[in-house]
């Protein structure tokens, strides 16, 4: 039963991104609105997947993904950056810095699914 962290400042993509996660059998979505929500997040439930948006006040999804790559008790957990059309240099930025892959918003369901999927098993 995977346990999926979904970081997103807005709240319909928020939702998007959850319900298309959903289909992942027996997932349970957990939500947190920024980089400091999603460590707080992840300090009290043991989760196996981060879905994260580079663009977030407070604290942007790179920052959150160089802490969690820091962090010997979360650096394995794979990461999923959530880009703008477009944005070159935030993708090279977020793999380089340790995500596992990235998706262009608009999200596509399957492409998200077949990431998951493939991430998790």
């Amino acid at each position: 039963m995977p346990n999926i962290l979904v970081v997103e400042d807005s709240p319909t993509m928020r939702q998007l991104i959850g319900f298309a996660v959903k289909r992942v059998p027996q997932a349970k979505i957990f939500e947190a609105t920024d980089g400091v929500d999603a460590l707080k997040k992840l300090s009290t439930e043991k989760i196996d997947i981060i879905l994260a948006d580079i663009n977030m006040p407070v604290m942007d999804g790179l920052k959150l993904v160089s802490l969690v790559r820091s962090n010997a008790a979360y650096k394995d957990i794979p990461v999923i950056m959530i880009t703008t059309e477009g944005a070159e240099e935030d993708k090279k930025k977020a793999l380089a810095i340790g995500a596992n892959a990235y998706l262009t918003k608009p999200i596509q369901t399957q492409e998200l699914m077949k990431l998951v999927n493939s991430l998790l098993s």
